[in-house]
């Protein structure tokens, strides 16, 4: 027998803990079913050494509790994986969270019937009016499949799932497979642990230096003395960072004027960096001058000339990736201990009992990790089998690539809602921001339901086209089609490749959520029943 609730939330991670505050507190019942043994979502996961998120502590953390936010002291600028796990844990222990989160609970398959839905998990069936996916954006662990493993007599790990209680690689010859913002994280640790570790990269990556450090007392107590200013201004920004706004185009300026703000900028900003120039992501020439920029400082930072042209990013623009922030990943290849495989040139070709077979030759590994990253925005949605109306499911209606009303609902699946979705800012921002500015708009919407008496909020197949075109429109005006990326399906083969998040920033979305609220929901119809 199924237990019913008004509302399941599918995700145990900052969304789904944010909706289960947020909806539980405007009346509803909620259940959250969480897959893992542990909540936190991807940070539950992602215990890799020098896993760090790449947004500021202050700002990647939630803001809908002043006094939350007052008491909760961060010791980095940069927060590690463990620091941010304890403040997850904390959230969960003030509010009485952990109650309604149900853990080892894979949902497995949905289907909307009889106005409501009926979710089958791998411990039993819910029956909820409404489902909530807060399933993340990068969630489901990309493996690569390479013969020969299952002959292999080492280790082989996945940074998204890395042993509970760590893994000692001292003394041991290690490869990593991969060098994005996992693998970027992941070198300079293993390379102080390792007797010698060979780092397996396919393209190389713009990145940018973290600058951590600790926060001191001042920079706390400052940060916290402007602490709601600085949350409107985030919210008011494209990215949902509490960077400034730099208004003036790269070109505009003299080529002296512009290195001394990209001196200004490099050792400060972090991601924010992308933000030192209103146009460096829609024009070509404003871009050149930034990607230059950083190829000359990473370039400064190898003493081993030979490996330039391996490490140095070309053929594509600055920021098109979403650029790692690191902690000196590019000196690390300045150590003898330390090798770099192209595998542009020399592909890895699988495993052999020993290591890794190139085209050219056979490494002998104790190790491998892989940190090959997610299938993004859309792996965790199409994970279970989602069963909308007249039986179509979600891969269906995915088919050619994702398509929302606002990143928030499909059409022909009503009372479905998803958090940061693809077709919102998501990916593009400081997304713990988006979240919380989802969580709201869902709960607002669902109190706007109830009040005029309807049981079923869907949108409507032209709201879903109108929205589908203009996310398209706007990103085809910007530099970010131009490479190879999670942002355009890239990262799986056979994926369709559509640009999938919101390229018209926080500020511009957020206007959007307002207007379509002040046309009384335009694009979503309210009704006793779905039919």
């Amino acid at each position: 027998m199924a237990t019913e609730v008004d509302v399941v939330v599918v995700g145990a991670g900052f969304a789904g803990l944010r909706a289960l505050h947020t909806l539980r507190g405007r009346g509803y019942r909620v259940a959250v079913l969480e897959a893992g043994d542990g909540i936190g979502g991807v940070w539950h996961w992602n215990r890799y050494p020098g896993a760090r998120c790449d947004v500021r502590s202050h700002d990647y953390s939630y803001g809908f509790d002043p006094d939350l936010e007052q008491e909760w002291r961060w010791t980095e600028r940069y927060a590690t994986q463990p620091e941010i796990l304890r403040y997850i844990d904390h959230v969960v222990e003030r509010f009485d969270l952990a109650r309604d989160v149900h853990l080892r609970t894979r949902v497995t398959r949905m289907v909307f019937a009889d106005d409501g839905w009926d979710v089958e998990t791998s411990a039993g069936t819910w029956r909820a009016r409404f489902v909530v996916m807060a399933t993340g954006q990068l969630s489901i662990p990309k493996d690569p499949e390479l013969p020969g493993q299952d002959r292999y007599r080492g280790t082989v790990l996945h940074t998204a799932r890395w042993p509970r209680e760590g893994v000692d690689l001292t003394g041991q010859r290690v490869g990593v497979i991969g060098t994005g913002s996992s693998g970027t994280q992941l070198v300079p640790v293993v390379a102080e642990q390792a007797a010698h570790l060979t780092v397996f990269q396919r393209t190389p990556n713009f990145s940018i230096p973290a600058t951590n450090a600790p926060v001191d007392d001042e920079e706390d107590a400052a940060v916290k003395a402007v602490y709601r200013e600085r949350r409107e201004a985030a919210r008011n920004s494209p990215t949902g960072l509490s960077f400034p706004v730099v208004r003036q185009s790269a070109l505009e300026v003299t080529p002296e004027e512009r290195r001394r703000h990209y001196d200004e900028q490099w050792p400060t900003t972090g991601f924010g960096f992308l933000l030192s120039y209103r146009d460096l992501m829609l024009d070509e020439r404003a871009n050149d001058t930034v990607a230059d920029y950083v190829r000359e400082r990473i370039a400064a930072k190898v003493t081993k000339p030979e490996l330039l042209p391996h490490l140095l990013p070309q053929g594509y623009p600055f920021g098109a990736k979403r650029p790692p922030v690191d902690s000196g990943y590019f000196e690390t290849f300045n150590r003898d201990d330390v090798e770099l495989v192209d595998v542009r040139d020399t592909p890895v070709t699988g495993f052999t009992e020993r290591g890794l077979q190139t085209a050219e030759r056979e490494i002998e590994l104790d190790v491998v990790v892989f940190a090959t990253g997610f299938d993004a925005m859309t792996g965790a949605l199409l994970k279970p089998e989602i069963v909308g109306r007249d039986g179509q499911t979600l891969r269906e209606a995915w088919a050619a690539g994702p398509r929302t009303y606002l990143g928030l609902q499909v059409a022909g699946f009503p009372n479905m809602f998803l958090v940061a979705g693809p077709g919102s800012p998501s990916l593009l921002s400081n997304v713990l921001l988006s979240i919380e500015q989802h969580v709201d708009w869902i709960a607002d919407l669902l109190d706007a339901a109830a009040a005029r008496g309807a049981g079923v909020v869907q949108v409507t197949p032209e709201a879903e086209s109108g929205w589908v075109a203009h996310v398209n429109e706007r990103a085809e005006a910007t530099l970010y089609p131009r490479a190879r990326s999670y942002y355009m399906g890239d990262d799986v083969p056979g994926k369709p490749r559509v640009f999938t998040p919101y390229v018209g920033g926080v500020r511009g979305y957020k206007r959007i959520l307002e207007r379509v609220v002040a046309d009384d929901y335009d694009g979503f119809t309210m009704t006793a029943s779905a039919r």
